[in-house]
This record gives structure tokens, sequence and C-alpha cells, in this order.
């Protein structure tokens, strides 16, 4: 009798399920066929999709009695819901689920009520007592504001979990918002990082956190902080991440690399992180490896980068490059930003060579093995003038390995490498565009053997795999270079030793860095 009665009830919960995610959906569609896209984008309103919403909340693992969930940024309240149907699947679901809800922006509210009211109806029928506050206001300043703990706040409340889909954009040094970051010790400049510093502060010990965010976070110096925060104070349980960039959130045409995190409040990481990855789209299947913790976050790396391996390809990369043994420091090279920024510098910018000025070189002269220059018919211009207004843009003829900075999402390959050779293009000195990279020894050159070993090591697809595991977006910082494994001198040299003048091709690339990195 007890079988028959929990069946029914699991059943009316997975109707109601679908119900309870279909009102948020219908609102948000609704809203913003009539919204502008400029508001959407002002307040990095991106609110998440139904499969996604469910995918999120399917990860929550405690069990209480009582729920206390905060959902900070709610929209229209479809984490919220989809957190409710999840725990109304359990057989033995909670007694009482309490939400506290931020939503700033005051057009949702009445879709949000709309869907805690349906909430409240679903969990009635299962015997579940729901209630919930909803607070139209800043959650970073009232965030701040629990967190402060001086002699005239309250104190805060603490919550089981916290589902989170934070809004993206920056926030100013200079402004108010900062300020209160800066109050209770969590600065950040970003509003997704702020949103996840102040939800760690308001966790109970043990709380869970499931968050969809950028990847950005998971690598550079401009998350260093905060990535040590958040490993500091959370253990990570699982990571999601998505193989296209395109399919999780298409009906906003939002192309950012997110994934989804699941971690708890404790300061002891558990040995292991469970990763899995979908293809974004709804129904597309989930595929799930466990990996040890320390392939994930190495406690050795001082930048605290978060490597996110998915397949045994992912694997085999990563042992691949960390079994070498040198760093750029090691090798006592250099990685410096390309100096000229062409939109401060237009005044001195040619479009083509002239008797008085000096090459200048945009990612669009890299051509295989070495840089083409001039280029004929450009976009870009080919050259700076030499000049005392301009020393300080230039540096000294020589033998640069170049990088591009950004690489678009079609490139094959995440780091793109070239060597600039001056016995190829003429003239003493050369600017670098600010989307460049380049490779020195103390601002000269180096030697052509070791910048070929360097070249085809960068452009392997072994450094690409394991580059992308903890790089999410399109940029490649001279912080990350410095955090790669490279080959000895010995053993670049090696390779640079089998690289003629001609290009050579992926696999044969491949192939060399393999064998010669071995010996």
């Amino acid at each position: 009798m007890n079988t028959t009665a929990t069946t029914t009830d699991e059943k009316k919960a997975t109707i109601n399920g679908s119900y309870l995610l279909a009102i948020p959906e219908n609102l948000r569609a609704k809203f913003f066929a009539s919204s502008s896209p400029h508001q959407q984008k002002e307040l990095g309103q991106f609110l998440t999709p139904p499969h996604v919403a469910d995918l999120m909340a399917s990860m929550f693992e405690r069990r209480f009695r009582t729920f206390r969930l905060l959902d900070a940024g709610a929209g229209m309240g479809i984490l919220s819901a989809a957190f409710v149907h999840r725990q109304l699947l359990r057989k033995h679901p909670p007694k009482r689920i309490e939400v506290t809800a931020y939503e700033i922006d005051k057009a949702f509210i009445s879709g949000l009520e709309k869907t805690y009211e349906a909430c409240r109806v679903a969990c009635q029928e299962r015997g579940i007592d729901f209630s919930f506050i909803i607070r139209n206001a800043d959650f970073i300043a009232e965030g701040a504001e629990m967190l402060r703990n001086d002699l005239f706040s309250q104190m805060p409340p603490s919550f089981d979990a916290a589902i989170v889909n934070p809004p993206y954009g920056k926030i100013s040094t200079t402004s108010v918002g900062y300020r209160r970051l800066q109050s209770v010790g969590a600065e950040t400049t970003n509003l997704y990082t702020a949103f996840i510093n102040l939800i760690i502060g308001l966790l109970k010990p043990n709380g869970e956190l499931v968050a969809i965010t950028p990847r950005s976070f998971c690598n550079g110096s401009y998350f260093k902080l905060f990535r040590k925060r958040l490993l500091a104070d959370m253990s990570f349980s699982g990571i999601h991440v998505f193989e296209s960039r395109k399919t999780a959130f298409k009906h906003d045409n939002v192309l950012q690399e997110n994934i989804i995190l699941h971690a708890v409040k404790a300061s002891q990481q558990t040995p292991t992180i469970r990763v899995s990855q979908s293809g974004g789209g709804d129904g597309d299947a989930v595929h799930t490896r466990v990996f040890p913790a320390v392939e994930i976050v190495s406690p050795r790396d001082p930048e605290a980068f978060i490597h996110i391996p998915i397949s045994p390809k992912d694997v085999a990369a990563r042992n691949q490059i960390s079994q070498l043994d040198a760093t750029l420091a090691t090798l006592g090279l250099t990685v410096s930003t390309g100096r000229v920024v062409d939109f401060r510098a237009r005044e001195h910018i040619r479009q083509e060579p002239e008797h008085d000025t000096a090459p200048l070189i945009y990612p669009c002269h890299f051509d295989g093995l070495f840089v083409a220059w001039p280029k004929e018919n450009s976009r870009k211009p080919n050259a700076i003038l030499n000049s005392a207004e301009t020393q300080s843009l230039l540096i000294p003829a020589g033998i640069y390995v170049l990088t591009k900075r950004f690489t678009s999402k079609e490139e094959r390959r995440r780091v793109v490498a070239c060597i600039y050779d001056p016995s190829r293009v003429q003239g003493e000195h050369v600017g670098f565009e600010n989307h460049l990279n380049y490779i020195h020894d103390s601002g000269r050159g180096i030697d052509m053997v070791l910048a070929k070993g360097l070249w085809a090591f960068l452009n392997s697809t072994a450094l690409d795999i394991y580059f992308r595991q903890f790089n999410g977006h399109t940029q490649v910082n001279a912080t990350d270079l410095y955090n790669v494994r490279f080959p000895s001198a010995e053993q670049l040299r090696g390779i640079g030793r089998h690289i003629s003048e001609e290009f050579i091709g992926q696999e044969e690339i491949d192939q060399l860095v393999s064998r010669e990195s071995k010996k």
C-alpha cells in the first residue's frame, strides 16, 4: 500500500515538475519578446534554459528536513523551480523548503511571484511546507551588509544550498559596489565572481553551491585572488562542461563558454572530482568521468589554475606536458605583450613601408612558420615611424617567437605561434602590435634553432589540448604561457634542428615534439 502511494506521489511530482519549469520559461520568453536587448545586456540578464536549470538542480546531494535555499539573481525563478522539482522527485523529500530570492529588476518580480506560488502548490500536494522571500534589491549591497559583521549589523542568515546563474559584467574599482565588497574581503571586478564570493560567505558549513558561470575564472592573473578564495573555502564535487558555446543559451545568442560548478563549503578538498560533459542542448546525453582532485587543481601550482579534463585524450595530453621539466623562466626567456596600441599611435602608423619606418607586425602577418611582411592589400597597416617619439614602442630587430593573444572561436588551435625572422624583414627595429605576445631573451632575440623548437611545441596538438583544459576563453595571456611546462632547451633545439625553412604539417609537428621531448 505504501509503495503504491509513493509511486503515485512521484508521478505527480514528475508532472508538477514539468509544469514548474514551464511557468518561468514561458514568462521569460514573453518578457524578452517585448524588452530591450540593451537593457538585458546592461543588467547581464541571461536567464537559464529549463534543461540547464534541471541539470543544475540534479547535482544537489545533501538531504535536510528543512532546506534554506538562496537564489541570487533569480530572474523568473526557474532555478528555484528546478530545485523544488528535484526535491519533489525524491522518495523522502524535505518537510520544508524556504527560498530567499534576490532580483534587482522590478519587471521580473510579478513573474517570480507566479513561479513561487506554483512551487507552493506543488509542494503542498506532497505535504511539503514551501515559503519564499523575494528581495527586489541589489544582492551585492545587501550581501555585503549581511557579511559585514560589525556592531551595527545583524547576524547574517545562513543557507543550506545556493543555486545561481549570476549576472555577467564588470565592476569598477571606483564604484560603491566594489567598496562594499572590499569591506567584507570579497573585492573583485566582475559581477559573477562578486556574487559567488558573497554566496560562499552566506552558506552554512557543508552547504552546497551549484552555479553556472563563464569558464574564464579558471586561469589568468585577473581571477587569481578569486580562485584562491574559492579553493580555500569550497571543496569541488563536480564540474560540467558544454561541448558547444552556442547551444546552452541559444535563446539569448550567448557565445560565452560556460561551466556548471558543484561545490561544498568545506576547507578540505575531497580526493576526487566528477567531470561531466554534454552538448548543451535539451536531451543531450551526459557523459561523466571521475578524476583525482590533484589533476583538476595541482596543490603545487602557485597560480591555482583549474584544469578540466574531459576525455582520455585530455589526460594523455596533460601527462605529456606535465612530465616536461622546463618553464619559460628556467629557459631564461620572457614573454611580453606587443607595445603598439594602434589607436593610440595612429599618427605614427603608415599603411605601407616608407624610408623612415619600421615594420609593424599584426596577427594577419602570420604565415605558417615565419612572419610574411609586408602584406599587400591588408586592412591592417604594415609600418610605424621609426622616430624619437616611437622608440618606446619599438624593439631591436631579432628572432622572436610570436603568439596571438586572441584567437577566433573558429581557429583550430588556441595557441598560434609564428617566428619573426629579421633576415626576411628589412629594418633595424620592429613594432609588435598589442594583440601579440613575443618571447625574447631580456629584450633581445633568440637563436633560430631554439625559436623553431618553441614554434613547434607551441603549435603542437598536445599543448593545444592541455591548454584548453584551463583556458576557458580565446585569450592567451603571458601568465598562461609562464604557467605551461616546456621541453628543456636541449630538447627544444633537438626539435628545431629537424625543421627546415619550409612549413611542416600538424602530424609531423606532433611526432617531432613527442619524439624529441622524450630524449
